[in-house]
């Protein structure tokens, strides 16, 4: 046979290495800075581009003393006038660290080579261009400080062209806040607007007054703050929004600012913190665990129907090699027989050679019943199976007894029952019911006692793993792990 046509089988271990090390976007932001700089020498553009501490965005910091991977800011803020861009700005810079950029700490700049240039127009009394504004911001952008530090970005761009600008640049915000407010009250807040020109913080004259007599007296009131001169900058401003919105729509948010100003912040802080849904191909390998009668197979069953993913129960998998009569079937086969455990090292071949296969490597999977110790979670980490979104599923003792102690099942049909959720139709069908001697209150509360003295130590080893209540409506429950499986994870180190 043809080499060639052979069918391509994929290393299970790349899967988990490309996404550890974020390969997809390491390439894709290469690209992208290849096309935006089209240097003479692209491999030599690449290395020096690979050499830069964190022109990928990231910076090592200590959290809860592990190394965690934190993104570099990269922020826009922008809004109408009186809207609190510039306390936002000031407040967020101050909490992350980052360098504050706007159009007036621009004009104040002295080492900027296209600085005088800028502030001629202004003297001139003309409009900057929108090709000098976009220059000043890249060469205040590429200073060190702001390379390392981040930067937030306070009242730029104003419009579509100054947005399209930006990006050719190559100068891309990871977050674009947007704050809104009334016209009327941001006319109201414009009228009492005073500025500190030794800290450039601002304060209102109604609002937000300072309490130091000394800074009272050096405040001043900033120029076009007058209700007729907001009402025509509010017209611009409403005019041209809609082609910022449309440029940046899939990284904005947008925050009302006519409420307390710590709330303003807090929400804005919340969003810049967070990290976007990746462009990177995206392969699930769910892992379920939690005690008998948390859910685990429903929640499997409807993640796999719905994602079309395969789904994985370990104790089924090994009842089907018994039944197919598989060599490692004919090794498990004794141990059932005598209703003994078995041995972690004949599950593991088993599941190895199931998750593997081509429909798991292409489509993902959903895992269940396994591991339930430490050591099995550790084994399975050695042998390249590491899930990308590990659940537990967790429910308090009387629920747990409540949902399998009621359990039936008609030995007719096999179709199962449940006392309260789901009685028998009929009193013929209520009189043949049996229960399944795993449900009987004993062998429940040795089964929980074996899972929770191991729970803990499973809990430290999938310190990513989401907690999810159970005991509630299994459309609920399955909303809310649907939604975990496409939230980003935080990176590690």
């Amino acid at each position: 046979m043809d080499a060639t046509a052979r069918p391509l089988r994929v290393p299970p271990e790349m899967g988990p290495y490309a996404e550890k090390h974020g390969l997809f976007q390491l390439l894709q932001n290469m690209v992208e800075k290849l096309l935006i700089h089209k240097p003479d020498d692209p491999i030599e553009f690449m290395i020096t581009h690979l050499k830069q501490d964190n022109d990928d965005g990231k910076v090592y910091g200590k959290c809860c003393n592990s190394d965690v991977l934190q993104l570099i800011p990269r922020i826009c803020i922008v809004g109408p006038p009186a809207s609190g861009k510039t306390t936002i700005a000031m407040w967020l810079c101050k909490q992350l660290d980052a360098i504050r950029v706007s159009p007036e700490t621009l004009l104040l700049e002295e080492l900027l080579e296209l600085t005088k240039e800028a502030r001629a127009y202004k003297e001139r009394e003309q409009e900057i261009p929108n090709a000098l504004w976009t220059n000043l911001i890249q060469e205040r952008l590429s200073n060190v400080d702001c390379i390392k530090r981040g930067w937030v970005l306070e009242g730029f761009p104003e419009n579509r062209e100054q947005a399209w600008m930006l990006q050719s640049a190559g100068i891309a915000p990871r977050h674009v806040v947007v704050l809104y407010a009334p016209d009327v009250v941001l006319i109201e807040r414009n009228l009492g607007k005073r500025v500190d020109p030794f800290t450039e913080e601002v304060y209102h004259t109604t609002f937000d007054w300072p309490s130091d007599p000394l800074v009272q007296q050096r405040l001043v009131e900033p120029e076009g703050v007058s209700e007729q001169e907001t009402s025509k900058k509010l017209l611009d401003y409403h005019r041209n929004f809609p082609g910022i919105f449309q440029t940046f729509h899939k990284i904005l948010k947008s925050i009302n600012a006519d409420q307390p100003c710590a709330d303003v912040f807090s929400q804005a802080l919340a969003y810049v913190q967070t990290r976007h849904r990746s462009a990177a191909p995206f392969t699930p390998r769910i892992l379920f665990c939690g005690p008998p009668g948390s859910g685990k197979s429903l929640q499997a069953a409807l993640i796999a129907q719905k994602y079309s993913i395969v789904n994985i129960c370990c104790g089924q998998l090994l009842k089907e090699a018994v039944a197919d009569k598989t060599k490692l079937g004919e090794l498990v086969k004794p141990y059932f027989d005598n209703g003994c455990p078995v041995p972690d090292n004949i599950v593991l071949k088993i599941l190895a050679d199931r998750l593997n296969r081509l429909d798991c490597m292409t489509s993902g999977w959903v895992l269940h019943g396994f591991p339930r110790d430490l050591d099995q979670a550790e084994q399975l980490e050695r042998i390249r199976m590491i899930p990308n979104r590990v659940f537990f599923l967790n429910l308090p003792y009387e629920s747990i007894l409540e949902r399998l102690a009621q359990r039936r099942i008609d030995p007719a049909t096999g179709e199962r029952y449940h006392i309260t959720y789901k009685p028998a139709p009929s009193p013929d069908i209520q009189a043949r019911l049996r229960q399944n001697p795993k449900d009987l209150e004993g062998k429940i509360e040795m089964h929980l006692e074996i899972y929770y003295r191991n729970i803990k130590d499973l809990e430290e080893f999938y310190e990513n793993a989401f907690s999810v209540n159970a005991d509630q409506d299994p459309h609920v429950v399955f909303e809310y792990i649907e939604s975990c499986i496409i939230k980003p994870l935080p990176q590690k180190s």
